[in-house]
């Protein structure tokens, strides 16, 4: 009887410690793992606000390790330039990454590109943005703000 307990005990134990490894492997937050942040550009966002039918939708991918990937896909616009910018919502900032124009008016983040630890701070605050530039918008079209 004592021996049946005792294996049956060990057994218990030795699952119960899997279970938690499982959940332990599982517990990750969105700041530990990569995850697409998913925005609507329009020209209201803009600092000034822009009148226009432009819009555009962009998947940007920011890692833990602060690398970034991504891109946006435009309409009604002849975009000039595309940029990740460091600034709040109702803010202009510098360019911190600008992005590679490829078919289809869609904008990619370059190969390698990555955040400085200030960068993602910022990020991590909601104070980055995209926005995608035109000959009659020189300072930008369309824009929207990154938030986690």
């Amino acid at each position: 009887m004592i021996a049946s307990l005792q294996k049956f005990c060990l057994s218990f134990v030795a699952t119960l410690a899997v279970v938690l490894l499982i959940f332990a492997g599982c517990s990750t937050t969105a700041a530990d793992k990569s995850e697409a942040v998913k925005v609507k550009l329009t020209g209201d966002q803009e600092v000034p606000p822009v009148k226009t039918a432009a819009t555009g939708t962009a998947s940007i991918v920011i890692a833990p390790d602060k690398a970034v990937s991504g891109s946006i896909t435009t309409t009604g616009i002849e975009g000039t330039a595309a940029h990740i910018h460091e600034g709040a919502a109702d803010k202009n900032g510098p360019v911190i990454i600008p992005l590679t124009k490829g078919p289809d008016n869609t904008w990619s983040a370059p190969a390698g590109a990555k955040l400085t630890d200030a960068q993602y701070n910022s990020f991590k605050a909601g104070n980055l943005y995209v926005n995608v530039h035109s000959a009659a918008n020189k300072g930008g079209e369309i824009r929207a703000q990154l938030k986690p």
